[in-house]
């Protein structure tokens, strides 16, 4: 199924819409930016010093129309020799003490701000997936990849609590990749069909407020 066919189904957001969005992102990430700044440099010195490593993590990310990207986090982890997973669950040994603290607030979320101004992520959007995942889908799935991937959204606010969900599994990879993805994947579609400057709004407003 080629693009076209896709937006038939799924239809992209129209010119206007993208336009309207993208310019409350520049907007937004530039006055967030300006007021964090200082938190961000705190948080990066921490951050430093509790992993002993640089307190930037960057990571490699599927973003819109299936470009790699670099996403710049706080660092929350440090090198585990028994755990390699990408997925990350509640209680995970990688976690520092200092890590939580800014998972749980998402101060280690500020410095996608950046990503934001540049143009690789918006506010709301699916959240953006690590080689493997995004830059697999087929069919209809893949209309997915006509948004920025963005730091909050409908499928990120459903599963808030994912850490602590997968750490009841047995499998928590195999859960994650069989049960919360494909259930993501059905979220962000419905998100794009439905898409609105409120609904935007709204998810920031939720995700602020939880």
């Amino acid at each position: 199924m080629d693009t076209s066919d896709v937006n038939s189904v799924i239809p992209a957001l129209t010119p206007v819409q993208a336009r309207v969005k993208r310019a409350f992102d520049i907007s937004v990430a530039l006055l967030g930016l300006m007021f964090t700044w200082w938190l961000i440099l705190m948080a990066f010195v921490a951050a430093s010093l509790d992993t002993r490593s640089n307190g930037f993590f960057v990571q490699r990310r599927v973003g819109k129309d299936g470009k790699v990207f670099q996403v710049v986090k706080i660092k929350t982890m440090r090198p585990h020799n028994k755990t390699t997973t990408t997925v990350t669950c509640s209680g995970d040994p990688r976690i520092t003490p200092l890590g939580r603290f800014f998972r749980k607030t998402k101060i280690d979320e500020l410095p996608q701000l950046w990503n934001v101004l540049l143009g690789q992520m918006s506010f709301v959007g699916p959240r953006p997936d690590v080689p493997g995942y995004a830059d697999q889908l087929t069919g209809v799935d893949r209309a997915i990849l006509s948004l920025r991937p963005g730091i909050t959204g409908p499928a990120t606010l459903k599963y808030r609590d994912e850490e602590e969900l997968l750490a009841t599994q047995d499998d928590p990879e195999r859960y994650n990749r069989e049960v919360i993805y494909p259930d993501k994947v059905k979220i962000n579609l419905q998100y794009i069909r439905e898409w609105s400057f409120r609904g935007d709004l709204d998810c920031i407003l939720a995700t602020v407020l939880r």
